[in-house]
């Protein structure tokens, strides 16, 4: 039986090239579209796959998604200005890559063509950090990124064609396109080069997700997309509802000479808020990499890279700008 083919847009981003190798191991030919933003060269190793295809260019280019989307059974759209602070830097891209592009994808696509789209949890907003957010909790985006991607889930799962989405909790963990700015990962490479850490509002809390799982859990959907379809499901570790001081303290158990301190000033991303991961389960996803898994793999990663690199130029080669 013939592998179902995979078109992933932003195939070449921090989840995108974990997912492209996780869907290649099983056999699946995939076809990536990427405008490679950030000159990454991160296809070492599938460049001669027979496998594996690259196109490069604008997700926004219709004549080119139409093209790229022609023999695919699945398509899962990555391409996206991801997180608070790059979006509200460029919110004109923000919504004409995040919503309107993936609106276009949508609506270029077959019936039959399965799609799986990866929102963020972070649409939650600013509950109270006590009570879990299920996928019937009302949303309540509190920046550009949350509203793009919001927006764009809710066209999906409003259409007549049939989608999965997830909503990702805070994605952790080494990938050959490598990103500084999402919190464990950064928090740990601060704990390492600078020996502190300062939290504003450490009481606020958010759910974790090892990125090798984001990668899997696309593949359970794919082969559950008849049972599943049609809905939202969040995805995060069950055990890794955690404040950022928690998330902190279990660092230092790793990096004890770590000196953690609370800042007077207001964070500029108030997201707070816990969630429940019970409907992805019940339909028999579980999570196989842990919170101290993902800081021990990071500890290793940075330890080899800083032999090489200062944490200046790290830092800068890894920005998500």
């Amino acid at each position: 039986m013939q592998k179902e083919r995979i078109l992933i847009t932003g195939g070449a981003g921090y989840l995108g090239s974990v997912l492209s190798r996780h869907i290649i191991e099983r056999g699946n030919p995939v076809t990536i579209v990427d405008n490679l933003m950030y000159n990454q060269d991160f296809a070492t190793g599938l460049k001669d796959n027979p496998l594996f295809e690259i196109i490069k260019g604008d997700v926004r280019d219709k004549e080119l998604i139409r093209r790229a989307i022609r023999d695919k059974e699945v398509i899962i759209p990555l391409a996206a200005l991801v997180g608070m602070p790059i979006c509200n830097r460029n919110p004109e891209d923000a919504l004409s890559i995040n919503r309107d592009a993936v609106i276009m994808l949508n609506e270029l696509r077959g019936i039959n063509q399965k799609l799986v789209y990866p929102t963020t949890n972070s649409g939650y907003g600013t509950k109270t950090g006590e009570v879990f957010c299920t996928e019937e909790t009302p949303l309540d985006p509190i920046s550009v990124y949350g509203i793009s991607k919001c927006e764009a889930e809710r066209a999906l799962l409003e259409s007549a064609k049939p989608a999965i989405t997830f909503r990702f909790a805070t994605i952790f963990g080494f990938s050959p396109r490598m990103r500084l700015d999402l919190l464990v990962n950064d928090f740990v490479f601060r704990a390492m080069t600078e020996k502190k850490l300062v939290l504003f509002e450490p009481h606020f809390k958010r759910n974790y997700l090892h990125i090798k799982d984001a990668a899997r859990v696309f593949m359970h959907a794919i082969d559950n997309f008849d049972s599943m379809h049609g809905k939202p499901y969040n995805v995060g570790l069950e055990d890794a509802n955690l404040s950022k001081m928690e998330l902190a303290l279990k660092i230092k158990s790793y990096i004890p000479e770590l000196d953690i301190s609370e800042g007077d000033g207001k964070d500029p991303d108030q997201r707070n808020y816990i969630v429940s991961n019970k409907r992805i389960t019940d339909t028999g996803f579980r999570t196989n990499f842990s919170l101290d898994y993902g800081i021990k793999e990071l500890i290793g990663l940075y330890e080899e890279i800083l032999k090489k690199e200062t944490p200046a130029n790290i830092r800068k080669r890894m920005a998500n700008i």
